[in-house]
């Protein structure tokens, strides 16, 4: 498994995690994020079961077990957080937060120690060491009850499916041509985000924060001017064409 350092601020750092080449070839390949401040560290999307062992031994390349005090699940699928029985064996006095309508989905994966904290529908601050983060809504997109994560000192959005695109284990974790990386991204947002209301409401809120990097939880980083292209072909995408189709 890869790991990367994204950017880096005075009080805080962002690392990615992932294109393990080992995983089965019929599991999805997903982003982890871990964002570290001086005593603390958030982990984002911490991945499915199968990768609970490779996550662990590159989490403790970067920082001691004891730091990682906090997850975050933007929603319940396997590939987010089937992995938390094994990291609530690890870590017993975490906090998960996650969205409160999935807490009793999420509890199915083995939750005994860790504890729930619940996000509102209207989002939420979590304050890391010096470092706030906030969960921004992005509801049916495409879970009914979902979150990113905005951290507006260092500028990341971790956007979680929105921005996703199924890639090799080889590639870049950074978005190299936008226009060649559309034919990546189409079907999946077609197919997997159900309103175009929806992804209006998150297109106009995300419109309004300050980004350099958005971070999917598959696929590959888009930073810069990118952020802005993805917004503006994301609008004009018409979505939901399981049933426009049928």
């Amino acid at each position: 498994m890869k790991s990367q350092l994204i950017v880096e601020t005075p009080t805080h750092k962002w690392i990615y995690f992932g294109r393990d080449p080992e995983k089965p070839d019929k599991i999805i390949d997903t982003n982890q994020y871990m964002l570290v401040t001086e005593k603390k560290a958030l982990l984002m999307d911490p991945g499915g079961i199968e990768l609970f062992a490779p996550m662990l031994a590159n989490i403790v390349k970067h920082i001691p077990l004891e730091q990682l005090t906090h997850l975050f699940a933007s929603h319940q699928d396997p590939d987010i957080i089937s992995s938390l029985g094994l990291w609530d064996q690890t870590l017993p006095g975490a906090k998960l937060y996650s969205p409160w309508l999935w807490e009793g989905f999420i509890r199915h994966f083995g939750m005994h120690n860790i504890s729930y904290e619940a996000i509102p529908d209207e989002g939420s601050r979590l304050l890391l060491d010096q470092v706030e983060v906030q969960f921004i809504p992005a509801h049916y997109l495409h879970a009914s009850g979902n979150f990113h994560v905005y951290d507006p000192a260092a500028r990341i959005l971790m956007s979680g499916d929105i921005g996703a695109a199924l890639e090799d284990h080889d590639v870049d974790i950074f978005v190299d041509d936008f226009d060649a990386h559309v034919k990546k991204m189409k079907f999946f947002h077609q197919r997997w985000m159900p309103s175009n209301s929806a992804k209006n409401d998150w297109i106009n809120r995300v419109r309004k924060l300050d980004i350099d990097f958005l971070c999917p939880q598959h696929g590959r980083i888009f930073k810069g001017e990118q952020v802005g292209q993805f917004l503006d072909w994301f609008e004009q995408l018409d979505v939901g064409q399981a049933i426009s189709n049928s």
